[in-house]
């Protein structure tokens, strides 16, 4: 049973996503447990690669109330899981002109934490704009079909 706890709804809206990769992430004891009650924020969220090992960066986990003394940094950079293949592959794709590596949600696979990243290219606004009139029109097609109903 997945239990999605966070999404990063703006980053189907900046980016366009080509593909998509599941990892899992190292965290602190605490920070499970943030995690679990929802407090986390990937919105300004990015990946980076650092010596064939793939890193979070800017992924806010507050800190856990009942926590110890000296809770774990909120936007320290997390290790991200992944096999070799996988990092090279993302690698060669990332240092490519407006391609970008970013978080897309947070959820629970069992008992471990997951991260869904995407392999992703920056839209323009006027591919934004696009966006936006796309939904308008989706939503006023569905209000006419509720009213004919």
């Amino acid at each position: 049973m997945n239990m999605v706890v966070i999404e990063n709804k703006k980053a189907y809206f900046d980016y366009e996503i080509i593909e998509k990769f599941e990892t899992g992430i190292e965290l602190v004891g605490s920070e499970v447990k943030s995690v679990r009650l929802g407090k986390v924020n990937l919105r300004d969220s990015f990946c980076f690669v650092e010596n064939t090992e793939i890193f979070l960066k800017n992924c806010r986990i507050s800190a856990y109330d009942k926590s110890t003394i000296f809770p774990p940094d909120e936007l320290r950079s997390r290790k991200l899981l992944m096999h070799k293949y996988e990092i090279r592959r993302l690698i060669g794709k990332s240092r490519e002109k407006g391609w970008s590596v970013i978080p897309l949600k947070m959820y629970f696979k069992g008992r471990r934490v997951k991260v869904e990243i995407a392999l992703a290219k920056g839209k323009k606004s006027y591919d934004k704009k696009q966006t936006i009139k796309d939904r308008d029109v989706k939503r006023d097609m569905e209000r006419q079909i509720s009213l004919l109903k």
